[in-house]
């Protein structure tokens, strides 16, 4: 068995001892020996009670697939989810995708992360999302995620992947963050390591979605070697940001990957739209219920 799925299978495992509830405590898992999980111990063992640590959760008014499911910006996220599997799951399944943007803070993290939470929702896939921005991850500010090793950190060779997989306990979704800060970003992802670790990805989890939230495009090259390696790609643009030069120049870029569709942010025309107003009270009722 490879450590891919060794780590996926420890990460479905502590799903199961959660139940799959929306937030549940998590058992660290980077000073385990073997990948199997310790037997189930009594509530009442304080060796346990020591080991419990904060559940993966958010107050992020921008996870809208979490914190307010049934708004118009959620229903907009499960719009790009539909699109996603029928794209994606047509002949050959093609499970790895990185989303991106031509420059920094248009929102590819958010929109990562919350496409990542509608999808793991679906009952017929679990979803691993990657922060592999080692440059600026942000996934920290958005989630109270588990100080653990992440991806720089295998790429690196220092660790196994297992130890840097943090089950969230949010439908069937995992997460590893990006690790600790490099010198050399773009040496690593340009490596046989990182080739080697995405084709595995591919040929072994049919079921499995890998999102990969990557740098922007013009500033830096990791997204355009990730772009190589990736089945598709989904591109992010914050409106009023980029310019349509740079537009141009990222999506250029992405040749090398399948562009899926481009993401349109921040859209002022659809924050006054009048169907907000309907979503809006569609989630109160919700919530008197």
């Amino acid at each position: 068995m490879s450590r891919i799925e060794q780590a996926m299978e420890k990460a479905a495992k502590m799903r199961q001892q959660t139940g799959g509830a929306a937030a549940v405590s998590i058992s660290s898992v980077a000073q385990e020996p073997d990948v199997s999980l310790r037997p189930h111990q009594s509530t009442h063992d304080p060796l346990e009670r020591k080991q419990a640590v904060t559940p993966v959760t958010s107050q992020s008014p921008f996870l809208v697939s979490l914190n307010t499911p049934f708004s118009a910006a959620a229903e907009e996220i499960r719009k790009v989810k539909s699109m996603l599997l029928d794209k994606t799951r047509k002949g050959d399944f093609k499970n790895t995708l990185m989303i991106t943007s031509a420059l920094p803070g248009e929102g590819k993290t958010t929109t990562s992360i919350n496409l990542a939470i509608s999808l793991a929702e679906e009952y017929d896939h679990t979803v691993l999302l990657v922060e592999a921005d080692l440059r600026r991850p942000t996934m920290h500010q958005y989630l109270t995620l588990e100080d653990r090793p992440g991806f720089s950190d295998y790429l690196l060779g220092e660790v196994e992947l297992s130890d840097a997989i943090i089950p969230t306990g949010i439908g069937k979704l995992s997460i590893i963050r990006a690790g600790h800060s490099v010198s050399n970003p773009a040496e690593l992802f340009s490596s046989q390591r990182t080739k080697n670790l995405i084709m595995e990805m591919k040929s072994r989890y049919p079921d499995r979605y890998i999102i990969f939230d990557t740098p922007p495009i013009l500033p830096f090259t990791e997204a355009r070697s990730l772009a190589k390696l990736v089945d598709s790609s989904l591109f992010v643009v914050m409106e009023r940001h980029a310019t349509v030069s740079d537009i141009k120049e990222s999506l250029e870029v992405l040749k090398e990957s399948q562009v899926l569709g481009i993401i349109y942010n921040n859209s002022q025309q659809f924050i006054k739209d009048k169907r907000y107003g309907y979503y809006q009270r569609y989630r109160e009722e919700q919530q008197k219920q």
